[in-house]
């Protein structure tokens, strides 16, 4: 039977907190075109993909049969003025969230783990499938925090 890697979960909010150490408000909130993304919305976005995994998991858990749900990432973040808001309050509510799930997670048993649902792509997922993509997602926006801030540093120095 699968398991969901309850540490590895826990330890995304050390990992994200690591990326940011050091920086700036400035730099922060620095966006190297308008459309793009700063520290802070990567972050704002990271937040809302957590809210929506977690509705995704009680979902399938209750036994939903509708599709589950999309969300525009891009729309979520400009709506809410994500770049306005502060880190340190949105890492507060990521950690608080991530002990929350993985208190549900150590509930679960096996069979629990392996219910399914219909995901926005119409592919059949796992509960425990929907939780290592979430840790995967995160891996993907540390990468793009990283890129943010070897561009912010490029065009310091030049």
């Amino acid at each position: 039977m699968s398991q969901i890697d309850i540490q590895a979960y826990l330890d995304l909010h050390g990992q994200l907190t690591e990326a940011i150490t050091g920086l700036t408000k400035e730099e922060l909130h620095w966006k190297q075109k308008a459309e793009s993304w700063s520290v802070t919305e990567v972050l704002t976005h990271l937040l809302d993909h957590h809210i929506v995994v977690s509705f995704r998991i009680r979902d399938v858990l209750a036994g939903t049969t509708v599709q589950l749900p999309a969300f525009n990432q891009d729309q979520w973040v400009n709506g809410q003025k994500g770049n306005q808001s502060d880190p340190e309050d949105i890492l507060e509510a990521y950690r608080s969230l991530l002990r929350y799930n993985a208190k549900l997670f150590g509930r679960l048993a096996p069979e629990e783990l392996e219910k399914t649902a219909i995901n926005h792509k119409g592919d059949t997922v796992r509960v425990v499938d929907i939780a290592a993509g979430f840790i995967k997602h995160v891996h993907h926006h540390l990468g793009q925090i990283e890129r943010i801030k070897q561009a912010q540093a490029a065009q310091s120095v030049g």
